[in-house]
């Protein structure tokens, strides 16, 4: 395997401290230290603390957005001619997360954390969320249109909104359900957390979107 880059060492570094630390956290010259580069090579590559934050947050969208495309054009092929179900539609829509927390490259998890903490951001997470993912979500948004014919467009919007929030405490493994199980749950266990999750936000547009 080829040694990462200079520039690809900097963009890790900087991934792992905005995700542990937030934007405002975090200085150029902790991320070149990190990178174990010269402050002036990560301007020379990146220009401002801002743009090399953008650069993170863009880096590996595409191949994110990608695979769970991939899994909903999947189960449409499958489906067809009838609309796949909520919970295929679902599934496709949050098990290629799981498959990326369980990358063996950490900097998958950290990229997962940093969108947790830019989706709950005020400031970030409009611009940000909006440029990269929002595509992604109306095709899934669409997709739920055909399995939950008569849902009014309201209803889609806020159960997405909740399986966002959801997700949003999944990326970001705050621990906080272990406390509260005592240990019997854990956030680093990501698989149940997307087995609870699936069958939960799937019941959740049925019983929102079908109601009368």
């Amino acid at each position: 395997m080829s040694q990462p880059t200079k520039r690809d060492r900097i963009l890790d570094a900087a991934e792992a401290l905005f995700a542990e630390r937030g934007y405002d956290g975090v200085t150029l010259r902790q991320i070149a230290s990190e990178a174990g580069v010269d402050v002036a090579l990560a301007s020379y590559h990146f220009g401002k603390k801002l743009d090399l934050f953008n650069a993170v947050f863009e880096r590996r969208a595409e191949a994110l957005n990608r695979s769970r495309l991939e899994a909903l054009r999947n189960v449409q092929r499958e489906s067809a001619p009838a609309f796949p179900t909520v919970e295929q539609i679902i599934e496709a829509f949050l098990r290629p997360l799981e498959l990326t927390q369980e990358n063996a490259d950490p900097g998958w998890r950290h990229y997962l954390a940093l969108i947790a903490y830019v989706n709950n951001s005020t400031y970030w997470g409009k611009q940000m969320m909006s440029k990269l993912f929002d595509d992604l979500v109306q095709e899934f948004i669409a997709a739920l249109r055909g399995a939950l014919p008569g849902a009014s467009d309201e209803n889609l919007y806020w159960c997405y909104h909740n399986l966002s929030g959801a997700l949003t405490l999944t990326f970001a493994q705050t621990e906080r359900i272990d406390t509260l199980s005592k240990g019997k749950c854990l956030s680093s266990d990501f698989q149940a957390a997307y087995d609870h999750m699936i069958p939960f936000v799937a019941a959740g547009f049925r019983q929102v979107c079908q109601k009368n």
